[in-house]
């Protein structure tokens, strides 16, 4: 049975879990080797050092369900929620 260990990330040498459950999971794989980084710089490193898009909140123009886009809504015109727009095609 696995336990956690805590680990040092390479890029940024903060300390990190490797928990049980994801040792499990990495054996499952066939993976012989332990993560390198911690999450955030994995995320990093996934997007190619791009940082993530800002996603502004907002209320739909159609159901009024909360919906979250990666532009900042103005007023004059309306946004949808995900199922709304793609109703709207």
């Amino acid at each position: 049975m696995n336990q956690d260990k805590t680990l040092t990330c390479k890029d940024c040498g903060a300390e990190f879990i490797f928990t049980a459950s994801e040792q499990d999971f990495y054996a499952e794989k066939g993976f012989t080797n332990e993560p390198q980084r911690c999450k955030p710089c994995r995320i990093a490193r996934k997007n190619g050092g791009a940082p993530q898009k800002e996603m502004f909140t907002t209320r739909c123009a159609s159901c009024g369900c909360e919906a979250r886009v990666p532009f900042q809504p103005r007023e004059d015109r309306p946004v949808y929620c995900s199922d709304c727009f793609s109703k709207q095609r």
